[in-house]
């Protein structure tokens, strides 16, 4: 998935053109940060199928995310952060682990340092729905949305089907629903949820659709709850 954010316009791609003006911009780098990348973190990058410990590591490193000069700006301050859209038009906050990856993503870019919160923060903000870590480097990695909050609102990432209030919202869609007999939360293919329903024999294909769509809706009519699903499916046997 990262490779859809492998190239870039930051002439093109900043938030919204708003300008910074007037703001006091930070320094590139404090003084007692020399730009590296937490070892941490790049051990966690080398194995990406190990989610919840590689989301866990971003939590606790320090990130740069980069600003760039609004075209056609003369003064310094003239800068606004950066964000990728994708062919399919999601959009993505960049953040990186070094300076020096920032560096060979766009020379022109300058340095932020930031707290992984603040970075997943900034994305909400700017309507992003994912996070990209080292876009444009082999190591990249994409953060799908739950990733992206968990990481503001400062809390543990689970998938979507290890969470309690998301199996609670399974239990309680089909409350109610003559034709379930059970159902349960499992895990999907590329981070999905696995809604597993144990339905009556014999039903046709627009009941079992309409009670697919019933199910779906109930299930993410809470917000924490979509903050903790990237996407939805659903596998029925018969009960």
């Amino acid at each position: 998935m990262s490779e859809r954010f492998a190239s870039h316009d930051p002439g093109r791609g900043d938030t919204a053109g708003t300008p910074w003006r007037g703001r006091t911009l930070p320094a590139a780098m404090p003084d007692q940060d020399a730009g590296g990348a937490d070892p941490a973190l790049i051990a966690a990058v080398a194995r990406p199928q190990e989610e919840a410990e590689l989301v866990a590591a971003v939590a606790r490193a320090r990130l740069l995310v980069p600003i760039v000069a609004m075209p056609g700006a003369q003064a310094s301050s003239d800068m606004a952060a950066v964000t990728l859209t994708a062919p399919d038009g999601q959009r993505a906050l960049p953040m990186f682990s070094s300076v020096s990856a920032m560096g060979d993503w766009d020379g022109r870019a300058r340095p932020v340092p930031v707290s992984a919160q603040r970075a997943a923060v900034a994305a909400v903000q700017e309507g992003c729905a994912l996070l990209v870590l080292d876009p444009g480097s082999p190591r990249s990695v994409t953060l799908r949305g739950s990733m992206m909050w968990a990481l503001a609102q400062a809390r543990q990432w689970r998938p979507a089907y290890q969470e309690p209030l998301v199996r609670a919202a399974v239990e309680s869609a089909v409350t109610g629903e003559p034709n379930v007999a059970a159902a349960c939360a499992r895990p999907g293919e590329h981070g999905a949820l696995l809604v597993e329903l144990a339905v009556t024999a014999g039903l046709d294909r627009d009941a079992v659709d309409e009670l697919v769509r019933r199910v779906g809706e109930r299930v993410a009519s809470d917000e924490d709850v979509r903050a903790r699903i990237d996407s939805m499916r659903f596998r029925l046997r018969t009960a």
